[in-house]
């Protein structure tokens, strides 16, 4: 006699069974269908040299990962790539070649149309571990399509920016990844981070599955659209953002190299906590540099290109994940570009409003002091002279939480207006390779340890 679940159920044991067998099974095959994400959406397109989104291999993931959502690369959007305001990247496909600070098991972007003038509609993308350094080929089993809010297509609308779902994804620590985004028509001026210090690369027609590179025959010295690689990750409990002009965004610095000082920064917390160093924090870093960016004055236009430190901060800082420390080094550009003689207090004013803003979400601040520039074609005494007062300021403590004092350890000795020739790339503004390798060298862990100042 077959025996019933509880009083009056009516439903046999083994049909009772079966009917959760057949749940189960609907259950798993739905998990998996979402798993494996979107690739089919392609429209139909044919597929040349593509590879589904295999989850096997060294670069796969477990469904379910753990760990803290951080910045492992970033750039911060600089205004509307010249020449490109009539057709923008229609019917093209850009590969962006971006640099890992920190690994992790899934991987998110971000995409801006900050400076476009109509919507920017991305028909595909995908990310992929790129299959050796300086080039567009992919690892074939690292090929994820991306999704937007589970759909394979996502249009942004002229001033707004997109963030991607997460793609389960074995991403490696210290390596280049390639990021592949279809147009296939014109929003305007393309939203681009013009000193990119890296080569990436372009195809014509939609070739974002195609792990050879053969395609991708066009070179380009900047990033276009993309501004954020995140990672969901256990290597790491936080960001840390270097906010500054040319000399973090690497200006001089060897193209291809990743030899900025956010960069050498980040080689030496990996290698600190591979060392067993326990008193390393453990941080991803991203760059938020612009070249020429001041703290005080937006460049031209709506919206401005080059936009003020005042302006972009709670985009390019507090618009990052779990952020817990902010470099900066900003104010030379205030002083070498103005018409007239800056007044040094207006920026430290506007270094101390960056400084509370920071703290009012937590963050750290620490500042560096300004680099002499003796020799440079906007060198004059009078503005010596506001360099001096502004760092007398930053030294005695009333501007940051802690302060790298990348001037007294980089100047000449015999002339300390002037970098030391070692430290010098040529043209008596920006650093060498050596000298953004002393610039990060400078930076202590403890100063990167600990919560900002809720008052200065």
């Amino acid at each position: 006699m077959t025996r019933h679940h509880g009083a009056g159920s009516g439903v046999p044991r083994a049909r009772h069974h079966a009917l959760l067998s057949a749940i189960l099974a609907v259950i798993v095959g739905l998990s998996a269908a979402i798993y494996v994400g979107v690739d089919a959406g392609d429209g139909g397109r044919r597929r040349e040299n593509t590879l589904a989104s295999s989850r096997t291999g060294p670069h796969s993931a477990a469904a379910a990962s753990t760990g803290v959502w951080v910045g492992s690369w970033a750039a911060a959007p600089v205004g509307g790539e010249p020449l490109t305001g009539t057709d923008g990247t229609a019917e093209r496909t850009v590969r962006d070649v971006v640099h890992t600070s920190v690994g992790g098991t899934s991987a998110r972007i971000t995409l801006s149309n900050l400076h476009g003038t109509g919507p920017l509609t991305v028909g595909a993308a995908t990310l992929a571990v790129a299959a050796a350094d300086d080039g567009p080929a992919a690892d074939p089993g690292s090929l994820r399509r991306l999704t937007f809010g589970g759909r394979p297509t996502v249009t942004i609308p002229a001033g707004g920016q997109a963030v991607s779902d997460a793609a389960a994804l074995a991403v490696p620590r210290d390596t280049d990844v390639l990021v592949s985004l279809y147009t296939p028509t014109s929003a305007g001026p393309v939203t681009f981070h013009r000193r990119a210090q890296q080569t990436s690369y372009v195809a014509e027609g939609e070739h974002t599955g195609d792990v050879t590179g053969a395609p991708y025959t066009g070179r380009i010295a900047h990033w276009r659209y993309l501004t954020a690689l995140d990672v969901l990750t256990q290597e790491a409990d936080g960001t840390v953002v270097a906010f500054g002009d040319s000399l973090t965004d690497g200006a001089t610095s060897t193209p291809g190299a990743n030899r900025r000082w956010p960069d050498v920064l980040s080689d030496r917390l990996r290698a600190s906590l591979s060392d067993g160093d326990d008193d390393a924090p453990r941080y991803g870093v991203v760059n938020a540099g612009i070249s020429g960016n001041r703290v005080l004055t937006d460049g031209p236009g709506r919206p401005a290109n080059n936009p003020s430190a005042l302006d972009r901060f709670d985009r390019d800082v507090l618009g990052r994940p779990a952020v817990k420390v902010v470099v900066i080094d900003l104010g030379v550009n205030d002083i070498l570009r103005s018409r007239n003689t800056i007044d040094p207090d207006a920026v430290l004013d506007g270094l101390r409003e960056l400084v509370r803003r920071a703290h009012a979400h937590g963050i750290k601040a620490v500042g560096t002091t300004l680099l002499p520039f003796r020799g440079h074609r906007g060198d004059t005494d009078a503005r010596e002279d506001v360099r001096q007062r502004i760092n007398a300021a930053i030294r005695s403590g009333s501007v940051y939480d802690t302060v790298v004092d990348v001037d007294r350890a980089m100047h000449d000795p015999y002339d300390p207006r002037r970098l030391r020739s070692e430290y010098d790339s040529g043209d008596h503004l920006h650093p060498s390779d050596r000298g953004y390798r002393k610039m990060a060298e400078l930076i202590g862990w403890g100063q990167l340890s600990g919560a900002g100042r809720t008052e200065l």
